[in-house]
């Protein structure tokens, strides 16, 4: 992997897409409530039987991005995961996330680009460079559970657009492809 600046590569990305989720749980708990759905409906929804269910999946993203800071920024992992999972938990888990990540700075990322950085990919065990770590594991597992938390509102017809999900796409109201 080139080298890169790990603090820029990581902590504003996962601050900006936090702030998407967020946006994107707002706009759940909205579709849920003007539905008359239960809250918890909407949580539990899924894409497959295996698969995490959209409660899980937004909290794994969550917290994927402390993963992938934490180890660069030479800090333990924190852990906001909530003890159940509902809206305004998850909306708990964004805060504290937030707040921890905009407290790092980029002088405790200089020379991590030398780390090796041990994790697990399920169940296996991984020890990669920390490049590599931040490019080919961190960023696609987390726009992964990201990605997956936005197929499933689709899937429940919560009415969302791609600027829904990136921030920068701008459609007129009643548009389709």
């Amino acid at each position: 992997m080139s080298e890169i600046n790990l603090y820029h590569a990581s902590v504003p990305v996962f601050i900006r897409y936090l702030n998407q989720i967020e946006l994107l749980l707002d706009k759940a708990k909205c579709f849920a409530i003007s539905q008359s759905m239960e809250e918890a409906t909407l949580l539990v929804a899924g894409l497959a039987d295996n698969m995490f269910p959209l409660g899980q999946q937004l909290s794994t993203a969550i917290g994927f991005s402390l993963r992938a800071c934490c180890p660069l920024a030479r800090q333990d992992i924190k852990n906001y995961h909530p003890e159940s999972v509902s809206y305004d938990n998850l909306h708990k888990q964004i805060r504290e996330t937030r707040c921890y990540l905009e407290q790092l700075r980029p002088e405790q990322f200089e020379g991590a680009e030398g780390l090796s950085i041990a994790t697990t990919a399920g169940f296996a065990e991984l020890e990669l460079a920390a490049g590599e770590y931040l490019q080919a594991y961190m960023l696609p597992n987390f726009f992964f559970h990201y990605s997956m938390c936005y197929a499933i509102l689709r899937k429940m017809d919560c009415p969302l657009s791609k600027q829904d999900f990136d921030g920068f796409h701008q459609y007129p109201m009643g548009f389709s492809f």
